[in-house]
């Protein structure tokens, strides 16, 4: 039984696709704080590592944090069609590499991606069935505001500019499958864990273990 249960879950035909949970905010919603939370929850989780051309901050790291490409070296990427999905944001562009997608939903594996509504978007119409979106979204503009200023990172008009850009980005909530408030932060992450969870539980790839146990 042993032996044709590893040969049943070794044939591609019984591979169980993975899921790639796309969790989208406006800058300032606290969205990088929480999916550093979930990566420690759900270490299953596969990351995906964007590319940009922007300059790195503070310690981001090249090939941890982003890939951080030229121009050059973005467009010339785009033009192979090695991006699953792009976009320019706050005159910085940004692509997740369309390999690593593949491979890892081949394999079974769920990944997390950490991406733009844009890019969200994109994701869902690359990968209509294991795409799962998330939007995280602050308690209100003035909360949002705050939470830009204290962070010290951009000047007044780079602030400006976001505030503008998060109104437009809130006006595609229909194109999300879920919507989280992150007015208190133990309450979003319990609700982002719950999602998770509802769409991971009982897969076969992360219950391999429990199956051979059952079957031995």
């Amino acid at each position: 039984m042993k032996n044709d249960l590893e040969c049943a879950l070794n044939d591609s035909n019984y591979t169980e696709h993975g899921r790639i949970f796309v969790i989208s905010a406006p800058s300032g919603a606290g969205k990088t704080t929480l999916v550093g939370f979930l990566k420690k929850q759900f270490p299953f989780l596969a990351e995906s590592v964007s590319c940009t051309t922007r300059d790195p901050r503070g310690n981001e790291v090249d090939g941890v944090d982003y890939f951080f490409l030229s121009k050059d070296e973005f467009f010339a990427k785009r033009e192979a069609g090695g991006f699953a999905e792009w976009a320019e944001v706050h005159g910085n562009f940004y692509g997740t590499p369309l390999d690593f997608l593949r491979r890892q939903l081949d394999s079974g594996r769920d990944i997390i991606c950490d991406i733009d509504y844009q890019g969200a978007i994109n994701i869902k119409k690359a990968f209509t069935k294991e795409a799962v979106l998330i939007l995280v979204l602050p308690p209100s503009m003035e909360e949002l505001e705050s939470r830009l200023r204290k962070r010290a990172t951009d000047d007044p008009e780079v602030i400006k500019r976001r505030l503008h850009n998060a109104k437009n980005e809130i006006m595609h909530y229909p194109y999300f499958d879920f919507v989280v408030v992150n007015n208190d932060l133990n309450t979003a992450l319990k609700q982002l864990e719950a999602i998770i969870s509802a769409h991971t539980d009982s897969s076969i790839f992360h219950n391999l273990e429990t199956i051979k146990k059952l079957t031995e």
